[in-house]
C-alpha cells in the first residue's frame, strides 16, 4: 500500500529554544517535531532516570530478594513470556545482577521453557521443571502478570514468586483487572503503579529492581555508595533489550538506551553482546538502535523462534570471549535458517492472500493459517502482511499440543490486545489463552474455531476502523538542507538514540530519475537520481516496481562504503508521482 506522506509539524519556538541551547540546527529541528521543547529532556544521565521507588512493588521486591539472599537460599530465574530478546536479556540482568549483588555461587539458577512442552507465561510444568533447583524463591522475567495457575503451584510446593513483567494484566467479566496472587509483584502496567514510563520493556523492569535491591542491601550495611556494585555495567543489555521489543522510546527508555550505547561504543559491554555485534559484521563502535533492532536483536529472537532461547541467555551470560563467538556463530546460523523459513511462509502468505482478496481490497483485518506455517515464525510474517496492506494481521501455526497459536500486529488506532479482549467478551470459550500490548498480542485458539475467531476479529475491526485510520501514512521531516547532505550528518544522525515513537528522520525532496535497474535477485531498486544539480545513489529494498521520471522522494540517509570509500545514499521509504 503507498503511503500518504506527511509533513511532521515543527513548532518554530520549540526549535529556536533548542537551537539556542547549542543543539544542533538540524537536530533541534528533528527534535522538535518529535515533542522536545528543552535540552534538558535531552540529558541521557543516569541521575535523570525515573527513581526506582515510583514502580510499584521495587521496595518490596528488593526485601524479598535480600532477604532470600542473606538466608543463601535458591533463586530460580524464570524466563521468557515469548521466547523473544527481551526476555532473553532480562534473564541474563537477573542472574548478572544478583550475582553482583551478593547471591553465593551454586544459589543462582534459571530455566528456560520449551514452549512445545510447557507453553508461555509461569505454568505449572514451569513450576515443576524449576522445582529441580529446590528454589526458595521464583523470579519471573518479562512474563508472569498471567501467570496464575503458575504461581498457586508453585505456592503449594513452598515456594515464594517475585514477578517482574510488564505486559498488561488480564480484565475479568466484571471489567475489573485480575492480578496472580503472586507475593510481589512489579509491574508498571498494574493498577496503582505511579511509575510514568509505562513503556519500559521487561529488561527494564528488572534492572529497576536490582536498582531497588542495591539500595535495600546499602541501607543493611553491605557497602555504601562508593563501594557499591556498578548496576551500570548492565546497561548494554537492557539497551539491547529496550530497542529489540520496539516499546515506545520515552525520555526514561532513551536514556537507557543512550547509556548503553555509550558504553558499548567505548568497548564495555558483555562478551556476548560483542561477539553478537561481530556476528553480524557490525562495528561495536558506531553502535545504534538499529544495530539492536536489525542486527542483534533478530539473531537472539532467531533462537527463540526456531531453536532454543537458551543458546541466545548462554551468549548473554558468557564470559568467555572464545566460547562467546562460538554461540554467536551459531545464533548466526540460526537466524539465516529463519529467513528461509520466513520466505517460505511470506510466500504461502501471498496465495493465501489472493483468496482473501478477490477484489484486490483486504478486508479490515488479515487472520491467516497454513499447516506448513512455523509457530516460531508467524510474529514476524505477520509484522511484514501489516506493513504492506496496513491492516491489523494475524497469523496461526499449529502448535505442538494441537492447539493453533497466533502473533498478531496492529496498525495505530487499533488497539491489539483490547480487540482480543472483546472477542474473549463476546465469544467466551472462543480464546484459550490471549495478552500482549496495543501494538502485538497472541492467543491460542483451537483449530476449529479459526473461521469463528477470523470473523469476529475482522467485525471488531470493520466496526472500529475508519477509511482514514486504513490509510498508510509515512511521516516526514521535509527537505534537508544542501549543507547537511553530508557524511558528517549521517554520522551525527547515527549516534542519536531512534525508535518505536521517536522515528529516525525521512527526508523528502523532488528529485528526477535518471536510471533505474533491479538488483539483488531483482528484489530490490537501484536508482540513480538527480537532487538540487547533483546525482545521488538510492536504493529502494524490497521494492521492484519502477518510478516514474519525477517523484517526491521519501529517504534516509545512510552511508554506503566500497573499498575503503564513503558516500552518502538515499535509502528510499516511498516515492511519490510529481
Amino acid at each position: 500500500m503507498t503511503p500518504q506522506l506527511e509533513l511532521r509539524d515543527v513548532p518554530p519556538r520549540a526549535a529556536w529554544t533548542l537551537e539556542q541551547a547549542g543543539v544542533h540546527p538540524l537536530l533541534a529541528r528533528l527534535f522538535a517535531a518529535r515533542g522536545i521543547r528543552h535540552a534538558d529532556e535531552l540529558d541521557d544521565g543516569l541521575t535523570r532516570l525515573l527513581p526506582p521507588d515510583t514502580m510499584k512493588g521495587t521496595r518490596e521486591a528488593a526485601t524479598l530478594l535480600a532477604d532470600t539472599i542473606d538466608a543463601g537460599q535458591p533463586i530460580v530465574v524464570v524466563a521468557d513470556y515469548d521466547y523473544d530478546c527481551d526476555g532473553a536479556t532480562a534473564c541474563a540482568v537477573a542472574l548478572r545482577g544478583l550475582a553482583m549483588l551478593g547471591a553465593r555461587p551454586g544459589t543462582l539458577h534459571h530455566v528456560v521453557p520449551d514452549r512445545a512442552v510447557h507453553g508461555y507465561g509461569l505454568t505449572p510444568p514451569i513450576v515443576d521443571l524449576a522445582r529441580v533447583f529446590d528454589p526458595a524463591l521464583l523470579v519471573t522475567v518479562d512474563n508472569g502478570i498471567a501467570g496464575h495457575a503458575g504461581i498457586d503451584h508453585a505456592h503449594t510446593l513452598g515456594m515464594k514468586v517475585l514477578v517482574t513483567d510488564h505486559h498488561l494484566p488480564a480484565v475479568n467479566a466484571e471489567g475489573h483487572v485480575d492480578l496472580p496472587a503472586a507475593d510481589v509483584i512489579v509491574d508498571p502496567s498494574q493498577p496503582g503503579c505511579a511509575f510514568e514510563s509505562k513503556a519500559i520493556a521487561g529488561v527494564g523492569v528488572m534492572f529497576y529492581v536490582l536498582l531497588a535491591l542495591r539500595a535495600e542491601l546499602r541501607r543493611r550495611g553491605r557497602f555504601d555508595a562508593s563501594s557499591q556494585p556498578r548496576l551500570d555495567a548492565l546497561l548494554d543489555l537492557v539497551a539491547l533489550g529496550t530497542v529489540a521489543d520496539v516499546v515506545k522510546l520515552d525520555a526514561n527508555n532513551r536514556r537507557l538506551v543512550s547509556q548503553g550505547l555509550r558504553r558499548i561504543r567505548a568497548g564495555r559491554m558483555q562478551p556476548g553482546v560483542a561477539a553478537l555485534f561481530a556476528a553480524a559484521g557490525r562495528d561495536p563502535q558506531r553502535a545504534g538502535s538499529t544495530d539492536f533492532g536489525f542486527a542483534l536483536g533478530p539473531r537472539l529472537n532467531a533462537a527463540g523462534r526456531l531453536s532454543d532461547m537458551s543458546i541466545g541467555i548462554a551468549c548473554l551470560l558468557c564470559d568467555d570471549p572464545a566460547q562467546a563467538a562460538e554461540l554467536a556463530r551459531t545464533l548466526d546460523a540460526i537466524n539465516r535458517e529463519r529467513r528461509d523459513v520466513e520466505a517460505g511462509m511470506r510466500e504461502q502468505a501471498a496465495l493465501l492472500l489472493e483468496s482473501l482478496m478477490p477484489a484486490g481490497t483486504p478486508p479490515p483485518a488479515i487472520v491467516l493459517h497454513d499447516e506448513a506455517f512455523h509457530e516460531g515464525v508467524v510474529g514476524i510474517v505477520a509484522g511484514r502482511l501489516k506493513e504492506r496492506l496496513h491492516r491489523p494481521t494475524f497469523v496461526f501455526a499449529l502448535g505442538g499440543d494441537g492447539l493453533l497459536k497466533g502473533s498478531g500486529r496492529s496498525i495505530p488506532g487499533f488497539h491489539l490486545r483490547d480487540a482480543l479482549d472483546r472477542v474473549s467478551k463476546l465469544h467466551p470459550t472462543l480464546l484459550r489463552r490471549f495478552g500482549g500490548h496495543a501494538m502485538a498480542a497472541g492467543c491460542t485458539i483451537a483449530p476449529e474455531d479459526f473461521d469463528a475467531f477470523a470473523r469476529a476479529l475482522q467485525d471488531i475491526a470493520g466496526a472500529e476502523l475508519d477509511e482514514a485510520t486504513l490509510q498508510r501514512r509515512l511521516a516526514t521531516d521535509g527537505p534537508l538542507e544542501l549543507r547537511w547532505f553530508d557524511a558528517a550528518t549521517v554520522s551525527l544522525l547515527e549516534a542519536q538514540v531512534w525508535g518505536q515513537a521517536f522515528d529516525a528522520p525521512v527526508f523528502v525532496d523532488e528529485v528526477e530519475v535518471v536510471k533505474q535497474r533491479l538488483i539483488g535477485g531483482d528484489k530490490h531498486l537501484k536508482l540513480s537520481v538527480r537532487h538540487a544539480g547533483q546525482l545521488r545513489d538510492a536504493v529502494w529494498f524490497h521494492h521492484a516496481e519502477p518510478v516514474p521520471e519525477r517523484v517526491r522522494l521519501a529517504y534516509r540517509l545512510a552511508l554506503d562504503t566500497w573499498q575503503g570509500q564513503s558516500r552518502v545514499q538515499m535509502m528510499v521509504e516511498a516515492a511519490e508521482p510529481l
